[in-house]
């Protein structure tokens, strides 16, 4: 079987790769840019492309088919309407990485199901993953484009620190408050519910699907199975930095009243996703791919990213601004307890 990853080299999708790069049964393509060509496992063939410049891209595969397309950097309905027309007819099925945060915002009940409804009008990355499935679901309902929607939520790798409050650089600046015993900003008071998924176990899930009957036409959330507060989140880290945790609590309508006209965007990036508590019932997953299951625990995959990140300094990107942001906050809130 011939499988096609449009990116390839992300969080995602880069352990599907490499999970299905151990496969003999599938030949695996990737295309983009080449800017992470040695990241790749051997076997792997690539297409330089700019998925963006569709003339160039149906040129290169025009005497290509696969079995299985994967569409990792669909961000707009504009892509997966430029992706219908390039693989309608040459693809047995399009799996496109929708998102988790779609949503609806609150929804009814914390559990989610793929039947949760999608509404989320605190993100505009969301909204334009909900355009995106129905685009693609409509052609699949009028024309048997066969199309599966997988829907990730809070997924991460030995690259990331997974963080509720960070500035637009990354988590590094947290982890280096934790380090110098600066207090950090949790949202609300930490005790919403999360998941965190490991990509290896992501991959899972989604190598599951692929090539599967029962997907075509249906949306599959893939999450792990562990659910841990925000409290726990950040503890964790700390233990496994070996400092002690000062949490700050900030309302999460105060940190997007503040913190968005710095670019922070946490109206979306909180009050439309991490504020929430969410736990994902995944039954619809695990019966269609029976060997989905949690290998990596929060408290082992934290340390795996937390010794290459020490490892590589080219991870550690400074934030002085959100650092200083961060500190004015809290100092903000101190004067505003003194003075009620």
């Amino acid at each position: 079987m011939k499988a096609l990853f449009i990116g390839g080299t992300g969080t995602i999708s880069m352990a599907i790769v490499r999970r299905l790069a151990a496969d003999p049964l599938w030949e695996v393509w990737v295309m983009n840019r080449g800017n992470r060509e040695n990241d790749l496992p051997n076997g792997v063939h690539q297409i330089v492309a700019d998925i963006h410049d569709e003339a160039d891209v149906r040129e290169k595969i025009k005497d290509m088919s696969f079995d299985t397309v994967c569409e990792f950097i669909g961000f707009h309905v504009e892509d997966v309407e430029r992706d219908y027309r390039l693989f309608s007819g040459k693809t047995k099925q399009y799996i496109y990485i929708s998102s988790a945060s779609a949503y609806h915002k609150p929804a009814a009940s914390y559990v989610i199901t793929e039947g949760t409804t999608l509404s989320n009008p605190y993100w505009q990355y969301s909204r334009d993953k909900i355009a995106s499935e129905e685009f693609l679901m409509e052609k699949y309902r009028k024309e048997g484009f066969p199309v599966t929607i997988v829907r990730p939520s809070h997924t991460y790798d030995e690259r990331h620190i997974p963080l509720g409050v960070h500035g637009k650089n990354g988590y590094w600046q947290v982890i280096k408050r934790m380090m110098d015993g600066k207090p950090v900003i949790i949202q609300g008071d930490g005790s919403s519910l999360w998941t965190l998924t490991f990509n290896e176990d992501f991959a899972i899930g989604f190598t599951g699907l692929m090539g599967n009957r029962h997907a075509i036409g249906e949306a599959f959330q893939i999450t792990g199975d562990e659910t841990l507060t925000w409290n726990q989140i950040y503890q964790t880290i700390a233990d496994a930095l070996d400092v002690e945790l000062k949490p700050y609590y900030v309302a999460s309508d105060f940190l997007a009243a503040t913190g968005d006209k710095y670019g922070f965007d946490f109206t979306g990036s909180l009050i439309g996703d991490k504020s929430v508590s969410v736990v994902f019932d995944n039954s619809k997953l695990k019966r269609a791919v029976p060997d989905m299951r949690t290998t990596v625990r929060f408290d082992r995959g934290v340390r795996r990213a937390l010794a290459y990140i020490l490892e590589h300094p080219e991870c550690q990107i400074e934030d002085p601004e959100f650092d200083d942001w961060c500190d004015r906050v809290i100092a903000a809130q101190e004067k505003a307890r003194t003075e009620v």
